[in-house]
């Protein structure tokens, strides 16, 4: 099926269809799926990180002042 066919039928656009291939081509879906998992887990983390540091900054912010 060509490229543009899929596009088409999928409503992308052809510069997403390559990105997508470049991230997934040649994976098996459970890869993909676990791959998605990660990425998941790790923005998660992130979040998390993100906002422990916040406390911390805060905390520290209420302990200098007093």
């Amino acid at each position: 099926m060509p490229t543009a066919e899929v596009c088409r039928k999928y409503g992308l656009s052809p510069a997403s269809f390559y990105k997508f291939k470049s991230k997934y081509g040649g994976m098996e879906v459970s890869e993909a799926a676990r791959l998605k998992a990660l990425e998941d887990e790790n923005a998660k983390l992130k979040r998390l990180l993100a906002d422990t540091m916040l406390d911390n900054v805060v905390l520290k912010d209420l302990l200098g002042k007093t």
